[in-house]
């Protein structure tokens, strides 16, 4: 029996539609400081939720990071020792004119 593959495609279209709700109606950067913690929860959980009702034989593993656009650098790195053909991830770039987001989606075959 053959195993299903990583469903990209399904998982980018999930975080973008995820993301676009949870910010459609943040007009300016004065909540940023006080409600980003929140904003990444409910991401992360609203993803992974959203992951769960396409009842697909994956693990998921999503991270966010919200951060303020100022200038300074953002760095993330990730390695992987797994099944290249099954296994995969999506990362999706969100930004406005006073911050960025970024979900990273990672999906290991069971």
């Amino acid at each position: 029996m053959a195993k299903e593959q990583f469903p990209g495609n399904d998982v980018v279209d999930i975080i973008k539609i995820v993301i676009n709700e949870t910010f459609e109606e943040v007009q300016d950067g004065s909540e940023l400081e006080t409600l980003a913690e929140q904003w990444t929860s409910t991401i992360e959980e609203k993803v992974l939720w959203n992951l769960s009702k396409l009842n697909k034989p994956f693990k998921y593993i999503v991270t966010c990071a919200v951060v303020q656009k100022n200038g300074a650098c953002f760095y993330t790195a990730a390695s992987f020792f797994w099944d290249n053909y099954t296994d995969g991830c999506c990362t999706i770039r969100w930004e406005n004119s006073f911050m960025y987001c970024v979900v990273t989606v990672f999906g290991l075959t069971i």
